[in-house]
């Protein structure tokens, strides 16, 4: 199943990690090619080809790609109470810790009458990706339009694809979501088409185009936010999930197979990568995960993405040449299991987000914990974040300046203007002193 591979007695460095690095290979110029005739169909023929889409990769004939505000009411009427009571838990949790992390304003001061205000002004309007396909994600729906609402995004909407089983309409699940944060539009739409849709606006079916496109999704997916980057903003390049977990020899290993089967199961591309001092706890593992993958449910999916290249068990010599493959790896998700975690935290400079301990699951995080799920994959942690209300935050900085408080720079405006032969630059400010003789 999942390989393990021993680089004890390897000269494993910071320098030199990332060529130890498993990482799932893909054909992303075929894929690129792909999604962009797709896009190019959704802009030339609107609704025609998101339903000719519909039919051809979803097998449904959809009548009417907007979701009726019945049939948003009627998914949360029809909701298991105790998925509707989980949901509203989620909300508030996710709620609290956006609300926390939105940035306050500042006001710099330079001497009398100079200040610069920094300041944050939310988008106008916002896209949310769901995905349908292998699972059902109403935790995606709160990951983000929480993010978006907590940042005062004023339009939110949601698409997600359209299903057969469901009459053509996204999940009911997705729907009752969407309704319990207010949501009143959501389309069934999927795939690098929705994108396109998002980010152009539909005109024929009234979808006004999104300032920022938020969401999960698979690589065609991902290849469509990429290509739509500049014409939108978005959060990152979200492709199949990915965990890594730092483990010394105290990491219970029926703990650290689970967790590995659990992400595993989202998609067969999936990477799942243990990293530890200790081979006893490697192998171990890799017993437990022969016993744990025969008894899930999705064996076969989980099964795949073991045994693909994107994963493994490495074993290394130390913690801090664990530490060093962990930021290479830049895993969306990281989980530390380790006798003394705090200075391996200080280390980890590359990660989606740091589960910390045995009782901190990635699933935790991607429910109830509080945090946002939303998160970059393929290396993505090594430049970008997670979803969050800065996702869908521009921040502006408003400059005042008195009359004295711009003759104090106004010399040395005019040296740096002239330095960079640019003698406009300067006179734009000598011109306010000139008939004063003040200058």
């Amino acid at each position: 199943m999942i390989r393990i591979e021993d680089l004890r007695g390897v000269a494993l460095t910071a320098k030199n990690a990332q060529g130890f690095v498993p990482r799932v290979t893909l054909g992303r110029a075929e894929v690129d090619s792909t999604v962009g005739e797709l896009m190019s169909e959704v802009a030339k023929e609107g609704s025609i080809a998101l339903k000719r889409h519909a039919l051809e990769f979803d097998g449904v004939d959809v009548a009417d790609l907007r979701v009726s505000a019945a049939a948003l009411k009627g998914a949360l009427s029809g909701l298991d109470k105790d998925v509707k009571a989980a949901l509203q838990e989620s909300i508030r949790r996710v709620r609290a810790a956006s609300e926390d992390a939105v940035p306050q304003s500042t006001t710099t001061t330079y001497n009398a009458g100079g200040t610069v205000t920094t300041r944050y002004v939310p988008v106008d309007r916002a896209g949310v990706y769901v995905p349908g396909g292998k699972a059902v994600y109403p935790s995606s729906v709160v990951m983000n339009v929480v993010a978006a609402q907590a940042a005062g995004v004023p339009d939110i909407v949601v698409v997600s694809p359209a299903q057969k089983e469901c009459g053509g309409l996204p999940h009911p699940t997705i729907l009752a979501a969407a309704e319990l944060l207010g949501i009143t539009e959501v389309y069934a739409l999927g795939g690098a088409s929705a994108i396109a849709a998002l980010a152009w606006g539909v005109p024929d079916i009234n979808l006004e185009p999104v300032s920022v496109i938020t969401g999960p999704g698979n690589r065609y997916v991902a290849a469509a936010k990429r290509q739509v980057t500049g014409q939108v903003g978005i959060d990152s390049e979200a492709g199949p999930t990915e965990i890594g977990i730092i483990a010394d020899e105290t990491a219970h290993p029926e703990f650290v197979a689970a967790d590995l089967v659990s992400q595993a199961e989202h998609d067969e591309l999936a990477s799942a990568v243990l990293i530890t001092t200790s081979m006893e706890l490697a192998t171990r593992v890799e017993a437990a995960l022969t016993r744990q993958v025969a008894q899930t449910h999705h064996a076969e999916r989980v099964t795949a993405a073991l045994s693909g290249e994107q994963s493994a068990i490495v074993v290394v010599d130390t913690l801090t040449q664990a530490v060093d493959l962990a930021n290479a790896l830049a895993a969306e998700h990281l989980e530390i299991m380790v006798e003394n975690p705090d200075e391996i935290v200080r280390g980890v400079r590359h990660a989606g987000a740091i589960f910390v301990g045995d009782y901190t699951p990635v699933s935790a995080g991607d429910y109830l914990a509080g945090s946002n799920h939303v998160l970059p994959t393929a290396g993505g942690a090594k430049f970008t974040s997670g979803l969050s209300p800065l996702t869908f935050l521009r921040s502006q900085q408003v400059v005042e300046y008195d009359k004295a408080a711009l003759g104090q720079i106004a010399e040395s405006i005019v040296a740096l203007a002239r330095a960079e032969n640019l003698p406009a630059h300067g006179d734009a400010v000598t011109t306010r002193f000139v008939e004063a003789g003040e200058l």
